[in-house]
């Protein structure tokens, strides 16, 4: 039996945009082989289960539906790896500016 979610919970709803047979023409043909979707995250408008059709309402007030399909979202993405260039690069753009940041020299 599925767990059933109070209204307001915070999920991830996923909709269909545009059907295989929709896409742009000028995609690669594996791309036209796909529906466009989108996923949203926002609050249950009413109590419900994983898989259904539902409404939510975003942080923004909009609301979307869609089909259920992550009852408790995380934040997955990160910034990747440090890049030590990019501190050297600081280091001499604050010195640039320093010195009086004129570049016409």
């Amino acid at each position: 039996m599925s767990k059933t979610y109070p209204k307001g919970s915070f999920v991830e709803i996923q909709s269909e945009i545009l059907p295989p047979g929709k896409r742009a023409n000028h995609l690669p043909e594996d791309t036209k082989a796909t529906p466009l979707t989108m996923k949203v995250k926002g609050f249950l408008q009413k109590p419900s289960k994983e898989g259904e059709t539902i409404k939510v309402k975003t942080v923004i007030g909009r609301i979307h539906q869609g089909v259920l399909v992550n009852p408790n979202p995380k934040h997955t993405h990160d910034f990747g790896d440090i890049i030590e260039e990019l501190f050297d690069a600081q280091k001499s753009f604050k010195k640039f500016l320093k010195e009086g940041g004129d570049s016409n020299g």
